[in-house]
């Protein structure tokens, strides 16, 4: 075998490993879908439980994968990422072994630690590992499985929720994991990047303002919107907010440098990339839920049900991630946000109580305009800094994926909830998905900021 032939070797290598754990913690976000109506009767949740299920899990994903980022480029990004593997299996067991809410969404909140170090490093290993001129190939294929690990998280949940037990989405991990950790070692070769000290105020800080804004948004509908609970948990979310932006500008390492995001591609990607996730995220919590309360499917029916939306994925991806390289970013990420806001448009059009038959095609149309958008915005994002800023931009995109989840989720259940919520589900389920579409075309627009320049020709700016 001449270097060409072991150089591919261990690029394909790369390529499966990275994206064997970053399936892993994709399918874990929204796994819990098709169980959601399972879980709500085995351990009597209420609606803002059955969030917290979620947005714990996204929220903690979101908050510390910058950090985790960094400490790769310190200690080493197959170290890493094979700790965040270990974390994110240890905790899958607790998940299973939960036996209430309070302690269900805890281990759900220490499965997205894992979670935070497993994706951003996924990415800065495949990032190192892949060269500019096939960075798009390979991203595609990575997007590709983890957009259908998103999407497929409800097939697989609803399948092994009514097969085995609902405890069991979670068990599933476990032995993954540990033939996964052995072969990272063995198959992936130790990096490192431009060494940065780590940013706990800064990291203090995000924190504390996203769980005060979700925290407003998701007890909106509970508490009233004119309390006292609920303002003063969104003022405060807006001064931390801008406590952060002030202290990252005079950090001596922010934790997000500012810099980035006077590169139009980067700052653009990441707002699109988040507005994708949020209207992804929203739509999956619902569409789940929609099959069995209002068509009567149990959870692998309404899994399978969702196939015509997910499926698309799995065909569209490598192909869309073929063309960034060809055509650049821009026209996919418009193109695939607005036929995913088509897509919701059409479903609250139907109406909330329409027949499966009805939602094939808008699912499909929807699929298509995922598959699309989700690559090329993550090529955007982490392609318009240069190659020894990939850690951190990573970190930052998947960060800002991973707060569009929870904003998605918060947003559409407080739709859901002022519109009737569960006593309504049918009309309170069409308004949240225009509020899905709204979303993916406010996603579109943002798209419309990634400069119209082939993926290979590339902006500098310091890091």
């Amino acid at each position: 075998m001449d270097s060409r032939e072991r150089t591919s070797a261990g690029q394909r290598w790369v390529l499966g490993l990275s994206a064997l754990g970053a399936v892993m913690v994709a399918l874990d976000a929204l796994v819990v879908a098709a169980a959601l109506s399972t879980i709500r009767r085995d351990l009597g949740a209420s609606i803002e439980q059955l969030e917290w299920t979620v947005n714990a899990y996204s929220l903690s994903f979101a908050m510390l994968m910058v950090t985790a980022a960094v400490a790769g480029d310190r200690w080493g990004r197959r170290r890493t990422y094979a700790a965040g593997l270990a974390l994110f299996c240890v905790a899958s067991a607790a998940c299973a072994l939960a036996p209430s809410m309070p302690a269900l969404i805890a281990a759900r909140a220490v499965q997205g630690a894992g979670a935070a170090v497993v994706m951003p490093l996924a990415m800065s290993l495949l990032g190192v590992a892949f060269p500019p001129e096939r960075r798009g190939w390979a991203i595609g294929i990575f997007s590709g499985l983890t957009g259908l690990a998103v999407l497929g998280g409800p097939v697989l949940g609803g399948v092994v929720t009514e097969g085995l037990a609902w405890q069991w989405i979670f068990w599933i991990n476990v032995p993954v994991g540990a033939v996964a950790i052995p072969l990272v070692y063995r198959m992936i070769p130790e990096s490192r990047g431009v060494v940065r000290r780590l940013d706990p105020a800064g990291l203090v800080l995000v924190t504390l303002a996203v769980l005060a804004l979700v925290w407003g948004v998701v007890r909106g509908p509970a508490a009233g919107w004119g309390g006292p609970e609920v303002l003063g948990a969104l003022a405060a979310g807006v001064l931390l907010l801008a406590a952060f932006a002030a202290w990252e500008r005079r950090a001596p390492q922010p934790m997000v440098p500012t810099a980035f995001f006077r590169v139009r591609s980067f700052t653009a990607g990441n707002a699109a990339g988040l507005l994708l996730t949020a209207a992804l995220f929203g739509a999956v919590f619902f569409n789940a839920q929609y099959m069995q309360n209002v068509l009567g499917s149990g959870p692998a029916r309404a899994g399978l049900q969702l196939l015509p939306w997910t499926a698309t994925l799995f065909l569209v991806a490598p192909l869309a991630g073929r063309l960034v390289d060809r055509l650049g970013e821009r026209p996919l990420a418009v193109t695939g946000l607005a036929l995913q806001a088509a897509g919701m448009l059409w479903i609250a059009a139907v109406g909330g109580d329409a027949s499966y038959p009805e939602l094939i095609a808008p699912f499909v149309l929807a699929g298509c305009g995922v598959s699309m958008a989700m690559p090329a915005t993550q090529s955007a994002s982490i392609g318009a800094l240069p190659r020894e800023a990939v850690g951190i931009a990573s970190g930052i995109y998947s960060m800002m994926r991973q707060l569009g989840g929870v904003a998605g989720v918060a947003v559409l259940s407080a739709v859901f909830t002022a519109s009737g919520g569960y006593d309504a589900f049918a009309p309170a389920y069409g308004r949240a998905m225009v509020a899905c579409g709204v979303l993916s075309l406010l996603g579109a627009v943002a798209g419309l900021g990634i400069a119209a320049r082939p993926a290979l020709v590339r902006e500098m700016v310091s890091t």
